[in-house]
């Protein structure tokens, strides 16, 4: 089993920079993707952002340009840097991670078997 814990979220202004937290622990050994997705109030969880193993990242449309997803593997954690934040950023932002037992795109939700609890990110206009 892998366990994941976010943190870093809050309530910030159009145009703030957070940075968000995903610490691994528990068999991290077999985690080969990791990555972000969010889920804003009635709508569907979206795939934000992941990072593979070669440290290949690969991004939402929607916040390419402005979001960066990075790790650092000595301390088994992930993180989000969001810039230039929009109001329509605002989501609970859940970290996850894949071993590679289920299949499916890594945009969608169905490799991944390892969730957060997520955290709450605000976005005031």
């Amino acid at each position: 089993q892998v366990q994941l814990v976010e943190s870093g979220g809050g309530l910030v202004q159009a145009g703030d920079s957070l940075r968000l937290s995903c610490a691994a622990s528990g068999r991290t050994f077999s985690i080969h993707l990791m990555g972000w997705f969010r889920q804003a109030p009635g709508q569907e969880r979206e795939f934000v952002t992941a990072i593979d193993w070669n440290n290949r990242s690969f991004y939402a449309d929607s916040v390419k340009g402005r979001f960066t997803i990075y790790r650092d593997n000595a301390q088994n954690t992930m993180y989000l840097q969001m810039n230039s934040l929009k109001p329509e950023d605002t989501a609970v932002y859940y970290c996850a991670a894949a071993s590679g037992r289920r299949s499916g795109s890594l945009y969608g939700s169905n490799p991944y078997d390892f969730w957060g609890q997520g955290t709450q990110v605000t976005v005031s206009s």
